[in-house]
Order: C-alpha cells, then sequence, then structure tokens
C-alpha cells in the first residue's frame, strides 16, 4: 500500500526519435518501471482505460520480479537498468511474498485508470494462480471477479515434466464494476453461419433446424404430431416436446416448423440466422485452433524480424484479438503495462484493421537487457523496448500493406521514465550561498522545454497524446494546448508582447490556463503587468514553474 501511495518523483521525457508519426498517433509506448508509470498516469488518464491486459513474470524460478524502493524508486529504477535482471528464486524465503508485493501496488495504481465499464485480464500459470485471485479480491473485489479463462497453449505433450504435461495458463478476469461491465461477445464466424440454409427458400432466410424434443417429460407437452405425410410421431421416450400443442400449431401456421424435404421427418423448429445474436458468448477454455498456441506465437515473431527468435514467450496476436474483440469497440483505450515484445499494440492495430475501430494502445515496459548471447543482442536489440518498439513499427506496416488501409494509426510517441526536470531542494549548508543561486533557475540544465512541457501536462492531468500547437513569435516558442485550453511559453526574457501573442490562441468556450516559467520575465514588474493583462481578459488561472 505505501508503494501506491507515495508519490513519483519522476517524469516522463518525450523521444521523438525513436517514436512513428509523432504529430499524429494517438498511440504511446512509454519505457520505464511500470510502478512510477502509472503513478505519473493517475490524473492524466483516471478513469479513461476501457482494458487493462497484462501478462507478469509468473514467478517461476527464473523470472525477474521488479524489487521497489518506496524511498526513492526512480533512483531504484536508474540503478536496475544498469545491471542484468535477477531472477526470484524458490529458495528465497520471500519467494511468493516478494512477487505479492510487486502486483500489489501495480494493481491498485491500474485500477483507478479503468472506465467504470473497464475490465482487466490478468495471464498467469499455476505458481501464483490462487496467490493472485486473493489479490485480486482485494484489489477489485470479490463481486466483479467476471470468470477465469483457460488458454491451451501448447499442441503438444512436454515430456520433461515429472507429473503432467502442463498445457494451459490461465487469464484471470475483473470488472472494475460489475454492474457496469458489458462484455461484447465473439464475431460469429464464417463456419458459424455457413451452417444456416434455405431448403425451403423461406423469404426470411437462412436457417437452421433445431431439435423440437426435450426432457425431462412435461405430461402437457406429449401428443402426437401428424407429418405432412400422414404418419404420427411422438417425442422420444423419456422426452416431451418443447411447446404445447396450441404454440406448435402457432409455429407451423407461421411456416417454422420443418418437416423434411419430403414431409416425413420428425418436426424440427426452424432458427434464423436473422433473429439471432450477432455475437456468441465465449466459452472458458479457449484452445489453440481458435487462438493460437506459444508455438504460433513465437512463429509470427520471428516472421516479423527476418527469422531471428528476438524473445522467448511471446503471446499470439489471435489470443489478444479475442481479448479485445470482447472487451473494446471503436475509440477504446487499451493499457498494457508489462508490454513484452508488444503482441497487445500489434493485436490493436490488426483488429482496427479488420472491424474499422480507431482503439488506442499504451504500452509500458521496462527496458530490461537482453543477454549478450541472445538473437535479440546480436541483432541490435539491446534491451526489450527496442524490440517492443521495432515489433510495431514492423507489424503496422505489414497490416497497411495487406490491408491496402493507410489510414490506420500505426504510430507511437515514446516517452522515456526519467527524475523530474525541476531540481529538488537539496541544500549544501557549507556552500548555501551557490545552492540558492543555482536554485535561481529551478529547470535541470540537461532538459528541453518540451521535457519540461510535457511534465506540466502530467500535472494539470491532460493526456500526453493531446493536439499541441508551436507557435514561433520572434524567435520564441508558445505551447497551444487542446485548442486553446491551455497556452505556455517557458522562454527566458517574456514580455509583455509575449502575452499578447498568446491571448490571440485561447478557447472560445473557457478562459485557458496559463503557465510561464518560474524565472521566465524580463522583470518582476513585467511579470505583475502580465498577471494584470491577462486578467483583465478573464483569465485568472495564471502558474509558473
Amino acid at each position: 500500500m505505501k508503494l501506491a501511495q507515495t508519490p513519483s518523483t519522476g517524469t516522463l521525457r518525450p523521444d521523438k526519435a525513436s517514436s512513428k508519426n509523432w504529430d499524429t498517433t494517438e498511440n504511446l509506448y512509454i519505457e520505464g518501471d511500470n510502478l512510477e508509470v502509472l503513478k505519473l498516469l493517475q490524473k492524466s488518464y483516471f478513469g479513461k482505460i476501457k482494458m487493462i491486459y497484462i501478462d507478469p513474470p509468473y514467478n517461476t524460478g527464473k523470472d525477474f520480479v521488479y524489487k521497489d524502493d518506496f524511498r526513492d524508486n526512480i533512483k531504484n529504477y536508474k540503478e536496475i537498468t544498469k545491471q542484468t535482471t535477477k531472477a526470484n528464486t524458490e529458495t528465497s524465503g520471500r519467494y511468493h511474498t516478494d512477487w505479492l508485493n510487486m502486483m500489489y501496488p501495480r494493481l491498485k495504481l491500474a485500477r483507478n485508470l479503468l472506465r467504470e465499464d473497464g475490465v482487466i485480464f490478468i495471464s498467469i500459470d499455476d505458481t501464483e494462480a490462487a496467490n493472485l485471485r486473493k489479490l485480486c479480491d482485494e484489489v477489485f473485489g470479490e463481486n466483479n471477479f467476471v470468470t477465469t479463462f483457460i488458454w491451451q497453449r501448447a499442441y503438444a505433450p512436454v515430456n520433461m515434466n515429472k507429473f503432467a504435461s502442463r498445457n494451459h495458463d490461465f487469464i484471470l478476469c475483473y470488472a472494475k464494476k460489475i454492474d457496469c461491465l458489458s462484455l461484447y461477445g465473439l464475431s460469429r464466424s464464417e463456419e458459424a453461419n455457413s451452417r444456416y440454409k434455405n431448403p425451403d427458400n423461406d423469404p426470411r432466410g437462412v436457417w437452421k433446424s433445431d431439435n423440437l424434443s426435450a426432457g425431462p417429460v412435461v405430461e402437457s407437452k406429449v401428443y402426437p404430431i401428424t407429418t405432412p405425410s400422414g404418419r404420427v410421431v411422438y417425442p422420444p421416450k423419456g422426452y416431451c416436446w418443447r411447446v404445447t400443442k396450441e404454440r406448435f400449431e402457432e409455429l407451423v401456421a407461421d411456416n417454422r416448423i420443418w418437416f423434411g424435404e419430403d414431409g416425413n421427418n420428425v418436426p424440427s423448429l426452424k432458427r434464423f440466422l436473422s433473429e439471432v445474436k450477432s455475437t456468441i458468448t465465449p466459452l472458458t477454455v479457449w484452445t489453440y485452433q481458435e487462438v493460437s498456441h506459444s508455438q504460433d506465437a513465437k512463429k509470427e515473431l520471428k516472421e516479423l524480424f527476418d527469422d531471428q527468435s528476438v524473445m522467448d514467450y511471446p503471446k499470439p496476436v489471435k489470443l489478444m484479438k479475442r481479448i479485445l474483440e470482447l472487451s473494446t469497440r471503436d475509440h477504446d483505450i487499451v493499457l498494457d503495462f508489462f508490454s513484452g515484445s508488444a503482441t497487445t499494440a500489434h493485436a490493436v492495430m490488426q483488429l482496427n484493421a479488420e472491424d474499422g475501430g480507431n482503439r488506442k494502445f499504451i504500452m509500458v515496459q521496462l527496458p530490461e537487457k537482453t543477454d549478450e548471447k541472445s538473437e535479440a543482442y546480436k541483432a541490435g536489440y539491446k534491451n526489450i523496448c527496442e524490440i517492443g518498439k521495432e515489433r510495431i513499427r514492423r507489424a503496422g506496416e505489414k497490416i497497411v500493406k495487406e490491408t491496402g488501409k493507410t489510414d490506420l494509426d500505426i504510430g507511437f510517441k515514446v516517452f522515456k521514465l526519467d527524475s523530474s526536470n525541476v531540481k529538488t531542494w537539496d541544500p549544501d549548508f557549507d556552500n548555501l550561498e551557490q545552492t540558492l543561486f543555482d536554485l535561481q533557475d529551478n529547470i535541470k540544465e540537461d532538459r528541453t522545454k518540451e521535457d519540461l512541457l510535457y511534465e506540466i501536462l502530467l500535472k494539470i492531468g491532460l493526456p500526453l497524446t493531446i493536439p499541441i500547437e508551436e507557435i514561433d513569435y520572434n524567435g520564441k516558442t508558445i505551447y497551444n494546448v487542446a485548442y486553446g485550453s491551455v497556452l505556455v511559453c517557458l522562454e527566458d526574457d517574456i514580455d509583455l508582447d509575449i502575452v499578447q501573442e498568446m491571448l490571440k490562441y485561447q478557447s472560445e468556450h473557457m478562459p485557458p490556463k496559463v503557465i510561464f516559467k518560474e524565472s521566465g520575465f524580463i522583470s518582476d514588474a513585467v511579470k505583475t503587468n502580465a498577471i494584470q493583462t491577462l486578467k483583465k481578459h478573464g483569465i485568472t488561472d495564471v502558474r509558473s514553474v
């Protein structure tokens, strides 16, 4: 709980160089410890995420478990990313505790980001499934448990296992609020629809015959039926007809009973495709024939990376598409904060191409180092984030090429977790005068105006993909955020001319927030006059950083 409540001392710095379609995309890829990232997203994305999927470390003894430090997790994060990650071995006396302590604050923060009708899916195996269920009951509430799906991840036995060849994983599903949740069901397959025929040319369209008998026996529903050929039939022994005699006669009159082409068969009920649900309620067991298996996932990733095996345990795109199809629609935001090889992002783009949706993704991944002996490292991918970003680039281009849909959002903005752009008060009492002098400009020397701009957006609760117009005025930059809702100038030597220029871009609907750099004005007198000028135009929310 303490880790979830401790505020972050970090920020997210934009990295345009490794982004794709920066100016137009609404997708995000964030590099950093997901605990700190989730904290930083709280204001901007509170109650905005429709679906979260995570595939956390399974705690098999080989998996890395994040070592959090509530005292200074940013410093801790920087230390972790310099070293090779360590496994959480079973010999540790805190084997399960360490894993649960890692998961709890992340789930707590993740719940805040879900919409009221939001849902989370979590992949796990037997090692921590029972513990995860208890943990989720506490975080989300027992009454918000939806179900546990079982994914058949392997199609062949693994003979090295001592007692049984385990070929499945679990996917736990919890709602933010079960009463608000709508799972949409699965689209009907062509195979399912092909079972509907129209042998009698019924104008209502294709139909499928359904058994008219049912058990147990209800005496009022046991009666003789005479077929058009004159044969008298009864329900099978131990059964009755599904409907009463009166209802049966109504169905006959409405041409909803089928006696076969020769009129001599036992009657059946006509179910019209036009009258059935357009979606199918999913079963809880998902076979590899439906959603693919682990080997398929490795194969599809290898094909993207020129036959190089860059990741050991990716998830199949078909599996992620099923989860997306069940839980999301057109403009929904999807979050994956253990994003690995970015299968979730790949699936979002693929499903958007197939159903015309405009889902957006937020991927979060620790830049975990790749093993120097691995194919990924030898191919130039020094950490997992490099693999994830490249996968999104390649998958997006492949989807556009295959579908011909050039209007798809296949881009992503990259942000990297770092310490705040603002200097902290850490006085050197032996040289206090110099410390105070350094703080006259409280922005760190190696940070850019854009770094500071995005930290401001996070602090005031605006999304990282919000539209931003850069305006050049006499060599100084004014940021027009969200069509005049927020106006920002982080320059030095700000005068009243710049303030007057900013007023041209204010929103017509409501007074904007106006933000300057604390030390940016030419003088205190100019700063005072600027605030008075803004007040005359109805702008009272003026801040400095």
